[in-house]
Parts: C-alpha cells; sequence; structure tokens
C-alpha cells in the first residue's frame, strides 16, 4: 500500500491536480520494476485527476499501470457517502476474484 501524495490532509481536495500527477507518475516508476500482476488504486476523483483519466468508472480498467492491471476502487473512508458497506463488499470481492 501507498500513497500518490506523500503528505497528510484530511480530504482528496486539499490535494492539487499536479500533485496527483505527479504521484500517479511515481508510482508507476516505482512499481514497474516489481511488475505486480494487479494495482488496486482507492479514490476515484483522485485517480481520475492523477492518471488524466476523468471517464474513469469503477472497477477493472482497460489502461494498465505499466505492466500490471489496474483497478479502480471508491475509498473507503467513512467520509464517501457514496459506497455504503455491502457495495464496498461487492467491489472488493470482485477483485478478489480476479486476484485468485
Amino acid at each position: 500500500m501507498t500513497n500518490l501524495v506523500a503528505r497528510t490532509t484530511a480530504t482528496a481536495k486539499e490535494l492539487s491536480a499536479d500533485e496527483l500527477r505527479l504521484g500517479s507518475r511515481g508510482l508507476e516508476w516505482r512499481l514497474t520494476p516489481l511488475r505486480p500482476r494487479i494495482v488496486a488504486v482507492l479514490g476515484i476523483g483522485a485517480y481520475r485527476t492523477g492518471f488524466s483519466r476523468p471517464g474513469a468508472t469503477v472497477g477493472p480498467q482497460d489502461e494498465g499501470l505499466g505492466p500490471s492491471r489496474l483497478w479502480l476502487l471508491p475509498n473507503t473512508s467513512g467520509l464517501n457517502a457514496h459506497y455504503q458497506l455491502a457495495d464496498l463488499v461487492e467491489l472488493f470481492r470482485a477483485l478478489r476474484a480476479e486476484v485468485g
């Protein structure tokens, strides 16, 4: 587990688009030599901004991260009222099924 941006914030809205984009490039740089089969990113808004994919939806992504398959999942923070526990469980089960 890692962060796109290495500073503490109360919410992702405190991060600039430039910070998120720089963080996504750094993440790819760090993970490419490790060649994980799947990378899961938590946080829809941060992902859309950081990876310049404004139309991204939750679940497996068409684009990968280096050699890795990429999944997008909602942030599990209690501040995220868009996804309830049952929704999160279903999404994480789908990821687990792909991981095997």
